[in-house]
């Protein structure tokens, strides 16, 4: 089966550094490995697999990971099949990168 990617540099998945304790829950509650463990610390390790599920948010422990839930993917697919439009690699008009 191939790998599902989903539309370039458009997740709005944040990680704080500063606040992971290195627990691992990211990397275990992840579906599409997006996460790894790196000198103690989680690290995104593919962004673009990002569904934006939350599910990482939710489990973080110390907070340091943000996400909203549909936001990037979700928005532009949604958007271009209303406009019927090829979608674009921006998440929806309210970005920052102006879509």
């Amino acid at each position: 089966m191939a790998e599902l990617r989903y539309l370039p540099n458009v997740v709005t998945l944040l990680l704080d550094l500063g606040k992971c304790t290195g627990c691992g829950r990211c990397v275990e509650v992840c579906p599409h490995a997006v996460f790894a463990l790196e000198n103690h610390r989680a690290r995104i390790a593919d962004r673009d697999a990002c569904m934006e599920c939350g599910a990482c948010a939710r489990n973080c422990p110390a907070q340091a990971l943000s996400v909203r839930p549909g936001v990037g993917c979700a928005a532009a697919l949604i958007l271009s099949a209303l406009r019927r439009t090829p979608p674009q690699e921006c998440c929806a008009e309210s970005c920052s990168c102006g879509g």
